[in-house]
């Protein structure tokens, strides 16, 4: 069901809101963009502009390496003013009431977290841009060591432990996704009895499954995006109008 209208369609996902007792929200890069993160995907988007660096040649290249960071830096800015949007704090909200055990994300931004959700409960699919692992070992650095060691001559640098490259704790192309988010994100969905899915595309495969997955084990599936998506005929209710004024009105004190 496409909602009509944003107010029949605010109504009607409150209703389902008040019924279910488990609630599984799945968001994409449409939750962020009301908080100044920028839509990669979307046409304008960065990713139209520098071609993605893949995983393969990051490892590969030292150059690729070193233009990956000066991308991430360049956009330090942009992250380190991100607020949480009224899309955020609504499932935040809910969450804090007991309706949401955790969510499950595309975003790397942190923004989850900040609203409210503990880092346990934030299950992201694509890692997070808000700190740094060795590739070899795992080890954990943060942004500002590795800035420091970046840019005095703009070399990427690599762990103090294996020597190993050091890259954002993020899922590039061609990196394998984490098992352990991928496999919660699974059980969730199979027991939850209302999965929404918010600011996604629904055509980043695995993660567009989740959707079909709750759907197939008798959950509502309800689809927040302003454009639509290939899952829309199998939703049980559809609104093509913006995050936060859809989601705004369950925003708690």
């Amino acid at each position: 069901m496409i909602a009509s209208d944003l107010r029949t369609g605010v109504e009607r996902l409150g209703d389902m809101i008040a019924a279910a007792k488990v609630i599984v929200p799945f968001t994409g890069a449409g939750i962020s963009t009301e908080a100044g993160i920028p839509d990669f995907r979307s046409p304008g988007g960065l990713w139209t502009r520098n071609r993605p660096i893949g995983f393969d040649e990051f490892v590969a290249s030292q150059d690729a390496r070193d233009e990956s960071w000066r991308r991430r830096f360049a956009m330090d800015a942009t992250f380190a003013q991100a607020r949480p949007a009224r899309g955020h704090r609504a499932l935040a909200s809910l969450y804090r009431a007991g309706k949401i055990p955790a969510v499950i994300t595309q975003n790397i931004d942190n923004l989850h977290q900040a609203s409210g959700f503990a880092a346990a409960d934030v299950i992201e699919l694509h890692g997070n841009t808000t700190y740094a692992r060795c590739i070899g070992c795992g080890q954990r650095y943060e942004l500002s060591w590795v800035k420091e060691r970046f840019e005095p001559d703009g070399a990427a640098p690599d762990c103090t432990i294996c020597n190993e490259p050091v890259k954002t704790a993020t899922i590039s192309f061609g990196q394998a996704m984490p098992e352990a988010e991928m496999e919660r994100a699974a059980a969730l969905a199979q027991q939850c009895d209302l999965f929404i899915a918010i600011g996604s595309s629904l055509v980043v495969w695995p993660a567009a499954g989740f959707p079909l997955m709750a759907k197939k084990a008798g959950a509502k599936l309800v689809i927040i995006n302003r454009e639509q998506t290939d899952q829309d005929d199998v939703a049980d209710l559809v609104l093509r109008y913006d995050i936060g004024e859809t989601l705004g009105p369950f925003v708690g004190n």
